[in-house]
């Protein structure tokens, strides 16, 4: 038996670990986690979330540690509000679960810069995740902050805490290879810095085979039990630490559900071909990118076909099979944990996996690997039904307890209906975003500036600008070269066209035909992020913006270049109380002009229901409601099947208040206000 801890201080819970599973005040556990991430959801709907994980037949919550938003500037610190993870993990250990707390601090997670803070990109000389001394220095601080703050509240399990479990970095083995000879080594400091904090728990590096000793390598994936190479010593568990519910949506992108039958086979195949104890739904509720947090083309709706939704409402038979799962495994997994296995072949396809304890205790799972047919095996003198790719349960090794494809939890069916219609011109205003142009900018240079290296993350938007002389009026072209995301092109203040890059393939290339004037034309190129990157090797070298410009023949990528960080409504703050009164708003107009911040109040819908906006009438752009930021839409962009990837968009109960509440959107598009709707949500079955 490896020991993590020294002894446990008094009242606490010691944590080791065998080849078996994680061991908690002397007993082997057999555990089932869910990912809840704290930042993704609002604080009072913390204790509902965590209840109903609970009532899933989850014995502990998983969450990522958020490095940009507890650092956003160097040595200032935010635990508040969204941010509060001690309230979030005390919330959890008042319910009597325990916590997986995931500090990385690089996390990927579909979140902005990996959820590395910008200001990291400034550093002298630093590369990040890499054998790098101003990375680590850096790095090693923060985590050391956070396992200060847990120690400081008593949140380790060896003081009495939920915390059982922690983990630095974040599937580096992905990118280690890019990395070289300063991978490696970088891997070894990153263990032994974890280790060296003496958390009095185990830690853990996801999708790393060589996870150095005492920390232990886990998989991510869909089918953990048939791709994890294992533990890398005998004395390690095999731990699950994330098994995806869902595929992470783009703008963009069609949508794939995965199944709740699927998600149970793989459990359960988890826990017979690789000994499997610890095993994490990522996510069990996804919950909401708010503000500009998601990552580069990332939807603001996060993992919503999850056990709980992105509203947190339950989303059936999800969360009902699983559950049904969980209780099966429990019945017997005193005898998985502390029994002995023999495999028996039932056929060419189905086998027996057998438990049995010291006491003549019984547990057996018959496996059906067959995807194309049912299967009728023979096991201890009884006829047992298994359907294709499935996995019978027998916690006594005689009654069925569960299948993985027998479904029994009734389809949930959501529901959103309009109680606030925003369908009058007169309770709407508008502000014209003014097109920025080069004698209006300060900042200039003889070269196209990169994006993020120019905004630093304060805005999505950039303008570049610049001044182009014409010896008489002619039609020509103008190409733009953009490594992305978005391009819209303004020629003497007049809107010519825009394009866009895919999830993929960000890069593109937009070309239109313009008119020019006799004498100097305005060239207006506004170039638009939809998140920054949040993976890949030397992420500090990434690059977007924009590239090339061409008229005609003439390369114009060396001119004299104005630029205009973020919008003037941003620096305005329009979309906050003070900001907005402080504008000088317009009555509204029809007109389908791009550019336009449009303002409205209501109502808070009665009762309790959740509630989303429907902005399937706008095109591109954000959204806040009393100051508070709901994230980016991305209307436009259709998916394959011609629809768009969201059209809800989550508002908060606690965003809210009573009456008059203040609705800004900023439009890229010229999208139509009127046919935006608050709407409550619902479940039924």
């Amino acid at each position: 038996m490896a020991a993590a801890t020294a002894t446990a201080a008094d009242g606490g819970g010691e944590v080791r670990y065998d080849g078996r599973s994680l061991i908690i005040n002397g007993q082997r556990k057999l555990l089932f986690s869910g990912s809840i991430h704290y930042p993704r959801s609002t604080p009072d709907m913390w204790p509902s979330l965590i209840s109903k994980a609970k009532q899933g037949g989850l014995h502990a919550i998983d969450t990522y540690v958020f490095w940009n938003l507890h650092e956003p500037q160097p040595g200032k610190y935010d635990f508040s509000g969204r941010n509060d993870i001690v309230r979030f993990i005390k919330e959890v250990q008042s319910q009597g679960l325990y916590v997986c707390l995931r500090i990385g601090p690089f996390i990927e997670a579909e979140w902005s810069y990996g959820g590395l803070p910008f200001w990291l990109h400034d550093v002298r000389d630093i590369v990040f995740r890499s054998d790098n001394e101003p990375f680590k220095i850096l790095m090693q601080n923060f985590v050391t902050k956070i396992v200060n703050i847990m120690k400081f509240e008593n949140l380790f399990a060896s003081q009495g805490g939920p915390i059982i479990l922690s983990q630095i970095e974040n599937e580096y083995q992905n990118v280690e290879k890019g990395f070289g000879e300063k991978g490696p080594p970088y891997v070894r400091w990153a263990a032994a810095t974890a280790v060296g904090l003496q958390t009095g728990v185990p830690w853990v590096m996801c999708k790393q085979d060589d996870a150095p000793d005492p920390v232990i390598n886990s998989c991510n994936g869909l089918r953990c039990g048939e791709t994890f190479v294992g533990p890398n010593s005998p004395n390690k568990p095999a731990l699950w630490t994330e098994n995806w519910t869902h595929f992470y949506d783009v703008y963009g992108n069609a949508t794939r559900i995965r199944s709740a039958e699927n998600i149970a086979y793989h459990v359960a195949l988890f826990i017979v071909k690789k000994n499997g104890s610890f095993i994490n739904y990522y996510m069990f509720h996804g919950g909401t990118n708010f503000g500009r947090n998601g990552s580069a083309f990332e939807i603001t709706s996060y993992y919503d076909p999850a056990p709980l939704d992105e509203y947190g409402l339950i989303r059936q038979p999800k969360w009902g099979h699983l559950k049904e799962l969980h209780a099966a495994v429990n019945q017997c997994s005193g005898t998985l944990l502390y029994g002995t296995q023999t495999i028996i072949s039932l056929g060419e396809l189905q086998q027996a996996y057998v438990y049995k304890g010291e006491k003549n205790e019984c547990a057996a799972f018959l496996v059906n690997t067959d995807g194309a047919h049912d299967a009728n095996v023979q096991f201890q003198s009884r006829t047992y039904e298994i359907p294709r790719k499935s996995i019978s349960i027998l916690p006594d090794c005689k009654t069925e307890a569960f299948n993985t494809a027998k479904v029994n939890s009734r389809e949930s069916t959501r529901t959103r209906t309009p109680v606030v219609k925003l369908d009058s011109k007169e309770i709407w205003e508008e502000l014209h975003e003014a097109i920025a142009v080069f004698d209006d900018t300060s900042l200039k240079s003889n070269i196209l500036l990169e994006q993020m290296n120019t905004t630093k993350d304060t805005s999505d938007y950039l303008w570049y600008t610049s001044s182009y002389e014409q010896s008489e009026e002619q039609s020509s072209t103008i190409r733009v070269n953009s490594r992305g995301h978005v391009l819209r092109i303004f020629i003497n203040c007049k809107f010519i066209g825009t394009g866009h890059g895919f999830y993929r393939n960000q890069s593109f290339s937009l070309e239109k035909k313009v008119t020019l004037r006799k004498g100097v034309n305005d060239i207006s190129l506004l170039s638009i992020m939809t998140g920054l990157p949040d993976s890949g090797a030397y992420m500090e070298r990434r690059a977007s913006g924009l590239e090339n410009v061409r008229i005609g023949d003439k390369d114009l990528s060396n001119l004299s270049w104005g630029y205009q960080v973020g919008l003037k409504g941003e620096s305005m703050q329009v979309y906050t109380e003070d900001g907005s009164r402080k504008a000088k708003w317009n009555k509204f107009c029809s007109s389908s002009r791009p550019l336009k911040w449009y303002k409205s109040k209501f109502d808070a819908p009665k009762g309790n229901d959740p509630v989303a906006l429907n902005l399937g009438s706008m095109g591109k752009g954000q959204v806040w409601i009393n100051g508070e930021s709901i994230g980016r839409y991305w209307i436009s962009f259709l998916n394959p099947q011609g629809s768009p990837s969201q059209i809800w968009y989550h508002i908060p109960r606690s965003f809210l208040k009573p009456r008059d509440n203040l609705l800004v959107i900023f439009d890229e598009e010229g999208g139509n206000p009127l046919g935006i709707s608050v709407d409550t949500v619902a479940v039924t079955y």
